[in-house]
């Protein structure tokens, strides 16, 4: 608990995780693990725990940053760095690991090995891709992969879980319009981009919109807009339309994306601009491979935790999907209570008490797989 919130008072953004590593790595060797890896896709950290006996290897993860996010809570360990908080619970997630280190430290397990990785940037999504594709990974490819998210809105403890999609696919799509500047006083001697933004702002809108109401899981959300800059006196020529796009299949992603790219393409030719978009912050659906889930589920019943089974995948995305892409494995849920904050909330702060559960059921995850 104590290390929980020297992490909470230490936060660090995604791909700035220095101080966390550091720390983890000074805290983790202490329980001896049999190979140590450092600097992997970043500042990402791994510890395995041998057992006597060949088998295979499970890899359980937990990510490393925080969000600048300025934390508005009165506690005694309330972060030290303005700006930035652990408000997705990251802090509870690698002190959850390291109570795992402990345990496999006392006693390693009975055949294959347990790799404990602390991944850095999961919150822009690209820290598991630079994980997975870092040359120091190879020595500790994994036959399983399993990580777990704690959720608020759900009974504190509870385990949530269900097969295939866990999670949604999302995608930033940035749409880069250039026309010409003009005087104020003399805007048709120019192109403007502003109608057009407005115009694309009104069809992804407008798309979503008709998806949500045909019950369609595709969803797009313009997260940001502008023309020219805050002057009176120039008409703009350049503007600027972003969005981020989610859906529960890679298909649904794939449609979905080129339908407003296309959207975007028509309506800047239409109003004789160029157009350039990009995409950025990709995370790939989360997908729950049944043996994984099976473990999972007999784990919580061995523990008599109540498990909750979610009817459609969660509209946010993982970039653990990276992970489950290659390797069979599995995201789940733990509850952190039914009037819990939301994630991302300047007043979300993760339970202390769901710390010694995420242990306990990683252990049993463990046991299942391995026996």
């Amino acid at each position: 608990m104590e290390f929980r919130h020297w992490l909470h008072r230490n936060p660090e953004l995604s791909g700035r995780e220095y101080s966390t590593s550091a720390s983890i790595l000074d805290y983790i060797s202490e329980y001896e693990p049999d190979n140590l890896v450092t600097d992997l896709g970043g500042k990402g950290i791994a510890a395995e725990f041998e057992g006597s006996q060949p088998g295979p290897r499970i890899l359980l993860r937990c990510d490393m940053d925080a969000l600048p996010i300025n934390e508005k809570m009165d506690i005694p360990y309330r972060s030290a760095i303005h700006g930035v908080s652990h408000k997705c619970g990251h802090d509870g997630h690698m002190t959850i690991l390291l109570g795992i280190a402990a345990r496999l430290y006392q006693h390693r397990p009975t055949r294959g090995s347990v790799v404990l990785l602390f991944q850095p940037a999961e919150e822009t999504g690209e820290g598991a891709r630079r994980v997975i594709i870092d040359s120091k990974f190879r020595e500790i490819e994994p036959d399983f992969v399993i990580a777990l998210h704690n959720l608020p809105g759900f009974p504190l403890g509870s385990i949530i879980l269900k097969d295939g999609a866990f999670s949604s696919a999302s995608r930033g799509i940035k749409v880069e319009l250039s026309g010409t500047s003009s005087h104020a006083s003399e805007p048709q001697k120019g192109t403007s981009p502003a109608l057009a933004v407005a115009q694309i702002i009104k069809a992804f809108t407008r798309l979503s919109q008709l998806s949500i109401s045909k019950g369609s899981t595709p969803m797009v959300t313009v997260t940001h807009a502008r023309t020219g800059s805050q002057t009176f006196g120039t008409s703009p020529g350049e503007g600027c339309v972003m969005a981020a796009l989610r859906a529960s299949t890679t298909e649904e992603m794939d449609i979905i994306s080129g339908s407003i790219e296309k959207m975007a393409e028509v309506i800047a030719q239409t109003n004789k601009l160029e157009c350039r978009i990009s995409r950025t912050d990709e995370f790939p659906v989360t997908e729950n491979s049944g043996k994984a889930v099976a473990a999972i589920r007999s784990a919580a019943g061995n523990l008599g935790l109540l498990i909750v089974k979610p009817d459609a995948p969660f509209p946010w995305s993982e970039d653990f999907g990276h992970f489950t892409k290659k390797y069979p494995g599995a995201l789940f849920g733990i509850g952190t209570g039914t009037d819990a904050p939301a994630l991302h909330s300047p007043e979300y702060d993760f339970p202390d008490e769901l710390i010694a559960s995420g242990v306990d059921i990683f252990i049993e995850i463990i046991d299942e797989l391995l026996n």
